[in-house]
This record gives structure tokens, sequence and C-alpha cells, in this order.
């Protein structure tokens, strides 16, 4: 039986380069580059250029660049600049978004 694990970057970590997790990253950090997993959370203070894909994305701190992504949760700390590609999108009210968004089946 395996389990699914968890990274987590923190405020204080700025990496460049692209980051690929199998199970669930979590993101507060400085980030240049393409983010992969399954699913990716960012918070208040994360600051990311660069494209995310994943299955779950739970945005809420500031991005430049592409989602894609089967589910994508935009909360009111978020201000994105990109297009998203997604199943479902929930977006929170107060977020600062400059989007193109395309929903598929």
């Amino acid at each position: 039986m395996s389990e699914n694990k968890t990274s987590i970057l923190l405020s204080d970590v700025s990496v460049e380069g692209n980051l690929v997790e199998k199970d669930k990253i979590i993101l507060d950090a400085k980030i240049s580059g393409d983010i992969k997993a399954d699913e990716v959370i960012t918070h208040s203070r994360s600051n990311i250029i660069g494209n995310i894909k994943s299955k779950i994305a739970s945005l809420g701190g500031k991005l430049q660049g592409n989602v894609n992504s089967d589910q994508i949760t935009i909360k009111k700390t978020a201000d994105i600049n990109g297009e998203l590609n997604q199943k479902t999108l929930s977006i929170h009210e107060g977020a600062r978004l400059k989007i193109k968004t395309e929903t598929y089946k």
C-alpha cells in the first residue's frame, strides 16, 4: 500500500527551474519555472513565474503563467495573469485576475 506524500516549500525558499512532484506540493515560495504535480496548492506569499499542470490546483498567490488542471480553485488572495484550461473552475470573491479561460470535458 503506497501513501501519498506532500512536499512543502515555504516563503524563505526561492527556486529557479522546473518542479515535478508525483503527489501533492504546497507552495509559499518564489518559483521561476514550470510546476507539475497531482495537486498544487499555492498560498498568499507565493510568487510563481511559470506554468502549472496538475489534476487539482488551488491558487492563492501571485502567478504569471498558464494553468492546465481538471479542477481549479482561485482563492481571494490570488493575483493571476495567464490562461486557464480546466474541467471545473471556482473563483472566490476578491481575487485579482487577468485571465483567459477555457473549460474542457
